[in-house]
């Protein structure tokens, strides 16, 4: 089983991947939306409140699009950095306190709703920012699943104490682990060095090529240790990086193997709770 997602941002929030982009990360994710029903792929897209906000319009097909769940990615992706840095030290909360949290919560759900007449039961933090408050609150929101966080052994959704369950990528990311846009060789070395940055994946970063066949090597061995695979694919990264061509032989394997929404996951997982009720 793959469950497979894309972080969409708006374009104001001004990202080096849309420096770097002759196309809108919009256009990028309605690209990959046509791939995805071409191999006729599931996905759940994370979507900002700001990208309705700014580009709802464009964001319509992707919307309509039967193969891919509506999830959030927070109102404005945690701006400004400085004001969610000083909350991280104060509260160990990069998130912000919970009346903040909250706050960009129910923007981001009722801008969603109030577009797509869907209300959205899945959630992914930009940057995968997890704080003290996220379980608790998304529970009350009404959200089913969150996927945040990258834990290679992770094997599926997990119920939290709350009752929402948390969902970390257990494949190795993209953007994180690419060489492309301002990411060259020399930046990321020193990047790693600045910040000492590492996931469980390690700090290196490879070339498309390569990358590629460690996210078919790592599908391919989930499946046989019958685990399910949580995979991030950037549609804007994927452009960047050979204009769709590896996002292209990823879905083509994924297209032959069982596929879950993020949500729908998460409704497999409660079911039996639920029928004992």
């Amino acid at each position: 089983m793959i469950v497979l997602s894309a972080d969409i941002h708006h374009s104001s929030l001004g990202t080096g991947n849309q420096a770097h982009s002759d196309l809108s990360e919009v256009q990028t994710a309605l690209d990959f939306a046509q791939l995805l029903t071409e191999y006729g792929v599931k996905a759940t897209y994370f979507i900002s409140g700001k990208a309705f906000l700014e580009e709802g319009p464009a964001l319509v097909p992707i919307v309509n699009n039967p193969l891919i769940e509506i999830g959030g990615h927070n109102w404005d992706c945690f701006e400004p950095q400085l004001w969610h840095r000083f909350w991280n030290k104060a509260l160990g909360s990069y998130n912000g306190p919970a009346w903040y949290q909250k706050r960009d919560l129910q923007k981001t759900i009722a801008i969603i709703e109030d577009q797509t007449g869907r209300k959205i039961t899945s959630w992914r933090n930009h940057m995968y920012k997890h704080g003290p408050y996220t379980e608790a609150l998304l529970k009350a929101a009404g959200i089913l699943i969150c996927s945040d966080g990258v834990r290679k052994d992770s094997n599926g959704p997990e119920l939290h104490p709350t009752g929402i369950y948390n969902f970390p990528l257990n494949i190795i990311p993209d953007h994180e682990h690419l060489y492309h846009a301002e990411r060259t060789p020399e930046w990321v070395d020193q990047w790693v060095k600045r910040y000492h940055w590492s996931d469980d994946f390690g700090s290196e970063s490879y070339s498309i090529e390569v990358w590629t066949d460690m996210v078919l090597e790592q599908l391919k061995a989930n499946e046989a240790l019958g685990v399910i695979s949580n995979l991030i694919l950037h549609p804007i990264t994927m452009y960047l990086c050979d204009q769709y061509a590896s996002a292209q032989r990823i879905l083509a394997y994924i297209a032959t193997r069982p596929q879950m929404t993020m949500s729908a996951m998460a409704q497999a997982a409660v079911l039996p709770e639920r029928s004992l009720v």
